[in-house]
């Protein structure tokens, strides 16, 4: 199953050192990443720095689409104003298709602030068990999934211990 999680850290470069940790772990087969997407909102910017990072050529480039979209409509299109309304209902419609609720965007939307990261991730087979020893520590918080709720808490207590 294809999984998308966001994570929260509360430091600029949380995001940044999961990255690191992440890309290790998919070295060591303990995950497949197809895609993933940093978020670094310095204090006192008006917007945040995003970097993206696609792994699998042949599946990433719908999921590298849509974190481009879902980044662009979180962080973005709300500069703008009232044209962001329709815009973000668009995607919300196209994320609910993957089982990101309207909800799940909204908390993702307001989570991430300045002075905060965040790290988007779109993967496929994990360990894991192994894989939260490796960001035990890291200070991440689980801001929003399209895993079934039963799936997202035992990710919750795994990682965030």
């Amino acid at each position: 199953m294809t999984t998308f999680t966001a994570w929260k850290f509360e430091t600029i470069d949380g995001a940044e050192k999961a990255t690191t940790v992440l890309r290790d772990a998919s070295s060591e087969g303990l995950i497949r990443i197809e895609d993933y997407a940093v978020i670094e909102w310095e204090q006192g910017a008006d917007r945040p720095n995003v970097k993206y990072e696609n792994r699998d050529e042949l599946r990433s480039a719908g999921w590298g689409a849509l974190l481009g979209v879902l980044v662009g409509a979180l962080f973005f299109l709300p500069l703008i104003g009232a044209a962001a309304g329709a815009a973000i209902g668009v995607l919300a419609k196209k994320m609910d298709a993957v089982g990101i609720t309207k909800d799940q965007l909204d908390t993702i939307g307001k989570a991430v602030v300045p002075g905060t990261s965040a790290l988007f991730v779109v993967n496929h087979d994990s360990d894991r068990d192994r894989l939260a020893e490796r960001f035990h520590g890291l200070g991440g918080t689980l801001i929003g999934s399209n895993l079934v709720s039963a799936e997202e808490e035992e990710i919750r207590r795994a990682f965030e211990d």
